[in-house]
């Protein structure tokens, strides 16, 4: 997955944003302003995602492309290293997954809208 692939995935996302809080060099997406990815975008060799604690191990132990999250909550955090060995199917499921773990933190009235704005979003890529 290329730089242009991964922002294009990422903004896909409903109610999605993307800054650089940090510096210029540290792209950060999120959903109702919480992280739920962030790349490099000098460097774009790497991305971290949130990810569900126990999930977080077994994706480490699955695969040596995976570890804790640089610069990040090692616990909720990974660090996936793009050298080739992680399909872009694999990486878009990763993402989903980091953005549906910030959403479930989201109060339920959020969460709600965001579920109208995906049926709505699904429905006109479907025309």
């Amino acid at each position: 997955m290329n730089i242009e692939e991964y922002r294009n995935f990422c903004l896909s996302l409903p109610a999605t944003s993307e800054s650089f809080p940090f510096d210029e060099k540290v792209l950060v997406f999120k959903v109702e302003n919480k992280m739920f990815a962030l790349t490099n975008v000098d460097q774009y060799t790497s991305i971290n995602l949130k990810c569900e604690p126990e999930r977080a191990i077994e994706l480490r132990e699955q695969y040596p492309s995976v570890r804790p999250g640089f610069h990040m909550s090692k616990k909720h955090w990974n660090t996936i290293n793009l050298d080739g060995s992680i399909s872009n199917k694999l990486l878009e499921e990763w993402i989903l997954h980091s953005y549906d773990r910030v959403v479930q933190t989201l109060p339920k009235k959020v969460r709600e809208g965001l579920k109208e704005k995906s049926k709505t979003m699904n429905k006109q890529s479907k025309n």
